[in-house]
């Protein structure tokens, strides 16, 4: 949704009505999760997707039809032959889609709400009243809270919010999925994740480049000045030259930083690993060979680093898919990031971070 804000906004703006699609509640197998959103024109035209296929076409042409009346609604689609034989899409799955028509200026208020929270990289969650039976709510009722439970803005509804909206918040701070709960859908609009790339040589290009397309804010550093440039790291936030142990020892790290060390070489390996080790980040990863690891492990353990700080580094760094080039290495390695990032810690095949 983060990416589709602008659009939204300078929509409203220039006085041209525009759809909000979000979808709140899947179960099954379905083409997107909840969450995705898709704002639809009203000239036909859209930005997002909820998937492709027939039932983005339905929504599309359901959302026209809302634009016109002026309420809001929630459309179920079951996924089956009537949405999908021409596409292949027979999933078999249940989606169910908030539709919501925006057509003057005022109703920008929530979603400036949003947008602003969303450049301070605060953490909000939508609340989506959906099923009327099993809330007792009047459904298309919409909030936006902050971490604490505070109503920040509401669209169909009155305030406060019904206690059980708040009392069934998820806690934002552990990064939840969109869960539905008592036909409310919960929809967490979370700060993206840094990722600290520590060596900006052919691997650390080559993840830098997918990462960012990955939703992580890329921060790149290296000694060579050349190897942070603009032309190798353009989608970078942040790109810095110089020393590695002073940037590392006064560069932030916050809990939702990913630190990957992937330098020319052991000692360089050793020293970033020295200064971002216990630095309280979400996660620490470095790449190279089992001894050149242990080795590192060694020197920083009679240095003073303490071996359980060691032990929750990931070491080597990436999932093991058989990698020989370097585009396959990049993919390891952000195939465990993605993992570490959305399954809360849990990376599918590995059970322990480091090889001590």
């Amino acid at each position: 949704m983060r990416d589709l804000l602008p659009s939204l906004l300078s929509s409203l703006a220039a006085g041209r009505p525009v759809a909000y699609c979000r979808l709140v509640e899947t179960r099954g197998s379905t083409p997107q999760k909840a969450g995705a959103a898709m704002l639809v024109f009203s000239d036909g035209s859209q930005a997002g997707t909820l998937g492709g296929g027939c039932v983005e076409a339905e929504v599309k042409r359901r959302a026209l039809a809302v634009l016109a009346d002026g309420r809001a609604e929630i459309i179920p689609f079951q996924l089956n032959s009537d949405y999908g034989w021409d596409d292949g899409l027979i999933c078999g799955g249940r989606m169910q889609v908030l539709v919501d028509p925006l057509r003057a200026l005022a109703d920008a208020v929530y979603f400036e709400t949003l947008a602003r929270r969303s450049a301070t990289d605060a953490a909000t969650c939508e609340a989506i009243v959906f099923d009327a039976e099993k809330s007792q709510l009047m459904p298309t009722a919409t909030y936006l809270l902050d971490d604490a439970g505070n109503v920040l803005a509401a669209r169909h509804a009155s305030l406060p919010a019904p206690s059980q909206i708040v009392d069934q918040l998820p806690n934002l701070s552990t990064r939840p999925r969109p869960a539905a709960v008592a036909g409310v859908a919960y929809l967490p609009n979370l700060p993206r994740c840094r990722l600290l790339i520590v060596g900006g040589g052919h691997v650390g290009q080559a993840v830098g480049d997918l990462a960012a397309d990955l939703d992580f804010d890329v921060w790149v550093v290296d000694d060579r000045a050349e190897y942070v440039s603009a032309e190798r790291f353009p989608k970078a936030e942040r790109r810095l030259s110089g020393e590695i142990a002073p940037l590392l020892k006064n560069i932030e790290i916050t809990p939702d930083t990913y630190c990957l060390i992937v330098t020319r070489g052991h000692n360089h390996d050793e020293e970033a690993l020295y200064y971002l080790v216990d630095r309280g980040a979400r996660y620490v990863g470095m790449i190279g060979s089992k001894r050149k690891i242990k080795l590192i492990f060694d020197d920083l353990e009679a240095e003073g680093i303490s071996s359980q700080a060691l032990a929750k580094v990931y070491a080597p760094v990436g999932l093991e898919i058989g990698s020989q080039t370097v585009p396959e290495i990049a993919v390891s390695i952000l195939a465990e990031l993605v993992a570490h990032r959305n399954c809360g810690g849990v990376i599918p095949g590995r059970s322990e971070p480091s090889v001590v």
